[in-house]
């Protein structure tokens, strides 16, 4: 199966965390465990080299870009998984990162536009398809309030016309916005031919089972590219799965709102998005996926009760997690 259409399925794509030691650097054992949790659990992509791997592995100081990307390739190799890298910077970093990712084996670059974020639209649509020209790109949507910038709908329009744009993951946090790309996509004449991946960590399961028809083509979005499913990834996937075959019912709204108050214990918005990272290392800890939660900043960790609200959300709603299947088979992935 090509790239489209695996992405056009609809995946389950993990933001793969960076485990890293107690002296802040690579913990290769725990970052191939991590690799291959995603590959048993079902997910059908990993998205490495993002937000969630911390942007900092491109400092010159610390240097893990590569060895991150060479580590995932290694674990992916021969799997089918679509493996997509982060894409970041100046026109010439973002470029470059995306030949680094082509010579590693990924299908695709995952472009933040986060670094050119005060360009006018012309110069983003140029940044955009110059690393077209390298790999197939996954467009990003990225809320301002970590780092995006709003976008209108006519620079979705124009992007959608990039031919080896394959996907865009939907992030804005806002249902406008969030409308304004699927029309874009819907309007395009390529509907059919770009993927659309919800990054909605206060809607996901509401957009996975949304149909959206805005008086074009009538699309879906396929699957998540998500930070949120970088833990309890096999529960992600079984959601998934329920989206695409069943129909929307109160228990399922019901659920949404379960799985939108456990990203808020994850992802930390009452402190602005402070402990977005290290929430996730700290269920992965737990289970034993991560040595510990240590981040590349060290004044990067939880914020004060986030522990707690962690606490209350695996308490409250087991059924959103997958600890038992991670015990079951944690020994094997270690070794």
């Amino acid at each position: 199966m090509d790239l489209g259409l695996k992405l056009r399925s609809g995946l389950v794509i993990p933001a793969h965390p960076l485990a890293l030691t107690s002296e802040r650097k690579l913990d290769e054992r725990h970052q191939r465990a991590l690799t291959r949790y995603y590959l048993a659990a079902g997910a059908g992509g990993i998205a490495v080299g993002v937000h969630t791997t911390q942007f900092a592995i491109r400092d010159p100081g610390i240097g893990l870009l590569r060895p991150v990307l060479e580590l995932a390739a290694e674990e992916t190799h021969g799997s089918g998984v679509v493996r997509i890298a982060g894409a970041c910077g100046d026109t010439r970093q973002a470029v470059a990162e995306s030949e680094l990712a082509a010579g590693l084996g990924y299908d695709c670059v995952l472009l933040s536009m986060g670094a050119v974020r005060t360009a006018p639209v012309p110069q983003l649509l140029e940044h955009a398809r110059q690393v077209a020209g390298v790999l197939p790109v996954m467009g990003f949507y990225l809320q301002p309030a970590v780092g995006g910038r709003v976008l209108p709908y006519s620079f979705w329009r124009e992007f959608a016309e990039i031919p080896n744009v394959v996907a865009i993951k939907i992030a804005p946090f806002n249902r406008y916005q969030t409308l304004d790309v699927v029309r874009a996509v819907s309007e395009s004449g390529r509907a059919e031919e770009i993927a659309l991946y919800t990054g909605n960590d206060d809607n996901i399961l509401l957009d996975l089972w949304s149909s959206f028809d805005l008086g074009c083509k009538h699309v879906r979005i396929a699957g998540g590219l998500l930070g949120h499913w970088a833990v309890w990834t096999r529960r992600a996937v079984e959601l998934l799965n329920r989206a695409k075959a069943e129909p929307i019912t109160p228990e399922l709204v019901t659920l949404s709102h379960q799985v939108t108050d456990s990203n808020a214990a994850l992802f930390d918005p009452a402190n602005q998005f402070q402990g977005c990272i290290a929430g996730l290392h700290e269920v992965l800890c737990r289970q034993g996926l991560m040595a510990g939660t240590w981040c590349l900043d060290p004044n990067e960790g939880l914020s004060p009760g986030q522990a707690e609200e962690i606490d209350r959300v695996c308490r409250s709603y087991p059924w959103l997690t997958d600890d038992n299947f991670v015990a079951e088979n944690l020994a094997g992935w270690l070794q």
